[in-house]
């Protein structure tokens, strides 16, 4: 069981990878699923043959359109950010109503575990072992993360972004937006997955997505120290040093 006591309306960085650090995605459409699997799974009232509605459904945007008919849902969690690398994922979450964390990162977990599984004709746990999850305590935490996790692509290209700094080149932003499985695009003026996500905070802090899409890309003062120990907590597995007056 989570040790993490959740409470209400509280945001939470979740992170998770796969078992011996291994790729939990192998190509697009397994992308695709588990985005798919955090639109069906966020559903208080979802069931099993609501569940069995989805199974056979390949894109996201089927599973909205299906939704939409189906009335009104209980969201589990606000979704405000995403990042999906080869093997682990990067979710900022909201808590909506008692265990709602707990509960939606369950579903989501076994959901896509058994299609993982089924697909790839394997068996046993895909994930490595409980998700993480880190409280978010304050605002000068919340935008130094949603940053960090929006800048994780850049692990494929120059992995030594944490250590030397994000590149200052043109290339930067243009290569964040190009990237698929992420939630940046939809904060730096495109509209891939608002329909997935909780954007009000965030959109209330920046007045123009390219203000916002300048941050990601330039930071504010503070903001590597806060990415540096989310570097060191993905390494190493250890739970990040938070100092919130250096983030200041």
């Amino acid at each position: 069981m989570h040790r993490t006591e959740f409470a209400d309306a509280e945001y939470y960085h979740v992170y998770n990878r796969g078992v011996e650090k291994r790729d939990i995605f192998l190509g697009a459409r397994d992308y695709e699923r588990f985005l798919f699997t955090l639109f069906a799974c966020n559903d208080r009232h979802s069931h099993l043959n609501a569940r069995h509605q989805y199974r056979d459904l390949n894109s996201v945007y089927e599973v909205e359109r299906l939704a939409r008919k189906q009335g009104r849902r209980e969201l589990l969690v606000g979704v405000v950010c995403f990042c999906l690398m080869p093997n682990h994922v990067h979710l900022l979450l909201q808590q909506h109503g008692k265990n709602g964390i707990p509960l939606f990162m369950q579903k989501v977990g076994t959901a896509y575990t058994m299609y993982f599984n089924k697909k790839y004709d394997r068996s046993g746990a895909l994930f490595q072992g409980t998700y993480r999850a880190i409280h978010v305590p304050s605002d000068r935490y919340f935008l130094p993360l949603t940053r960090y996790i929006h800048l994780n692509p850049l692990d494929l290209r120059v992995p030594y972004w944490r250590e030397r700094g994000v590149p200052r080149a043109p290339w930067v932003q243009r290569f964040l937006a190009d990237y698929r499985w992420s939630s940046y695009a939809d904060y730096a003026g495109g509209n891939r997955y608002r329909f997935l996500l909780q954007q009000d905070l965030l959109r209330s802090i920046f007045k123009t997505s390219p203000d916002y899409a300048h941050y990601v890309r330039v930071g504010g003062r503070g903001t590597l120290r806060a990415i540096s120990d989310h570097a060191q907590w993905d390494r190493e597995e250890k739970k990040p040093r938070l100092n919130l007056g250096k983030l200041r």
